[in-house]
């Protein structure tokens, strides 16, 4: 059996390595994965949930009905589009630009805890985003409550209750995790992300255990390739 094929959207580098990470640890046998967004050899794009944006933006103008029907796209299995949680919390406006009719509203941010809320009514405007195309078996929709930094912190971290409370409701764990000692701290930087990328996917079985989303997004690759054709 050839290896499995996945495609990526995500906000940034740091979120490719945890994801990858993750990946790792969920999927019993070797994969390839592509990062698709953000893309070194389309810097018009940009990266961050804009970027994510703009390339939802791109894939729509394509008119296919979903992701695995684009020509484009057609070499992957299985795709994931990822976008923190705290997004919700942003506007078009920090952007620059106008929020198109069909485009879900946002800010959408829901009380925490639960992230749960949140997650849902992001999810929506992200489909929006696409042309209110809903996601097939083989996408998933990975949304870490509030950031990927939540799911490094629980990996790398997993006894540090300072370090969790409230780790998926918390807007802050990049500069948390930024102020540990000197010898634990993680700054944010593609270099100590990959430093630590091992130990969170040993580890994972803890980050589903104290983030929620996590165990979401597990549960959806697994479904997500048991229906690859």
């Amino acid at each position: 059996m050839s290896e499995l094929r996945i495609a990526l959207v995500a906000e940034g580098l740091t979120d490719f390595i945890v994801i990858e990470a993750a990946l790792k640890a969920i999927l019993p046998e070797p994969f390839i994965l592509t990062l698709l967004q953000p893309e070194a050899t389309r810097p018009d794009l940009g990266g961050g949930w804009g970027g994510v944006l703009k390339w939802c933006r791109e894939f729509q103008s394509r008119g296919a009905a979903t992701l695995e029907s684009d020509p484009t796209l057609a070499r992957f299995d299985v795709f994931i589009i990822h976008l923190d949680a705290d997004v919700a919390g942003k506007s078009y406006a920090d952007l620059a630009v106008t929020a198109r009719a069909d485009w879900g509203h946002l800010p959408c941010q829901r009380e925490c805890p639960p992230p749960d809320n949140t997650v849902e009514a992001l999810r929506a405007v992200l489909c929006s985003w696409l042309g209110n195309v809903q996601p097939t078996h083989t996408t998933v929709l990975c949304m870490p409550a509030q950031s990927t930094e939540a799911w490094l912190a629980a990996g790398v971290y997993p006894d540090n209750a300072t370090l969790l409370a409230d780790v998926e409701c918390s807007a802050n764990m990049e500069s948390r995790l930024g102020s540990l000692p000197k010898r634990t701290r993680i700054k944010k930087s593609g270099r100590e992300y990959r430093i630590h990328a091992r130990t969170l996917a040993t580890n994972w079985a803890s980050v589903r255990n104290i983030c929620s989303q996590a165990d979401v997004f597990h549960c959806s690759v697994l479904d997500a390739i048991q229906r690859v054709d």
